[in-house]
């Protein structure tokens, strides 16, 4: 989407705070035992009593009003009585909604006590990624130094990228143009930015993994049991000479 007016932007404003304040929301809900359907059922909640939809729903008939991955789940988990959260768990909540025809999308990645500190190096990680491609960004910067940016903290740390998964255009609708903007820094990406491109940026990295593999279900993206990964995500706008963050209610 491209902002094309100040309703455009205020709407926006309106549809990302709900999105993240759902997830903060969420968040501070979490606890040992309980299911990942009744943490998705207290964001479903939360954001109807606002007026919005789960964008997942509307979009793609998810079966789910929230994204929930648990251990070595990366992506779309699918929100289940039979999933326990425990101990020393790693979350991953992807909260994305609908209000009144304008999208917002963020997520994050949070730890059950007592984590092994392996774990919260790698959310340090990403959470600092996610802030160092934000900080590129701005009107007619190239769109490859969102990945570049992102591949420096990755490899400060020593973790690796989710290459396939990737942050995308969002606005009037959940996934948009730009619909891939790798993590990673590719020299044969040409696209630049412009003013007024409401983008997402949300790295995924992991401390050995490289792809995401669908699971049975046909929505759950996971890497290898042995491995985790963490996910950070913002909605933003690019502006003349920075970017505006539209999810900062998510508390992260």
């Amino acid at each position: 989407m491209m902002i094309q007016s100040d309703h455009d932007l205020e709407m926006l404003r309106k549809a990302c705070d709900i999105a993240g304040s759902t997830l903060r929301h969420m968040s501070e809900a979490i606890r040992v035992g309980m299911s990942t359907a009744e943490l998705d059922d207290i964001g479903a909640q939360f954001m109807q009593a606002r007026g919005a939809r789960s964008a997942p729903q509307v979009t793609y008939n998810f079966p789910g009003a929230t994204c929930i991955s648990l251990a070595n789940e990366a992506a779309h988990g699918i929100p289940s009585a039979d999933r326990i959260i425990k101990a020393g768990e790693i979350v991953n909540i992807d909260v994305s909604v609908e209000y009144e025809g304008y999208f917002g999308d963020n997520g994050a990645t949070y730890l059950v006590p007592p984590h092994r500190p392996s774990l919260l190096r790698l959310c340090t990680a990403t959470k600092e990624a996610l802030y160092e491609g934000i900080k590129v960004c701005r009107a007619g910067q190239k769109l490859n130094e969102i990945g570049k940016a992102i591949e420096k903290v990755a490899r400060k740390y020593g973790f690796t990228i989710i290459e396939n998964l990737a942050s995308h255009g969002v606005g009037r609708a959940l996934h948009e143009e730009p619909k891939s903007i790798p993590s990673f820094f590719d020299p044969q990406e040409k696209r630049i930015l412009e003013k007024g491109l409401v983008i997402t940026i949300e790295p995924f990295l992991s401390d050995g993994a490289r792809i995401a593999e669908e699971m049975e279900d046909g929505w759950t993206l996971a890497v290898k049991k042995r491995y985790r990964t963490a996910q950070y995500e913002h909605t933003l706008v690019i502006m003349e000479n920075d970017a505006l963050v539209l999810t900062g209610s998510n508390g992260f």
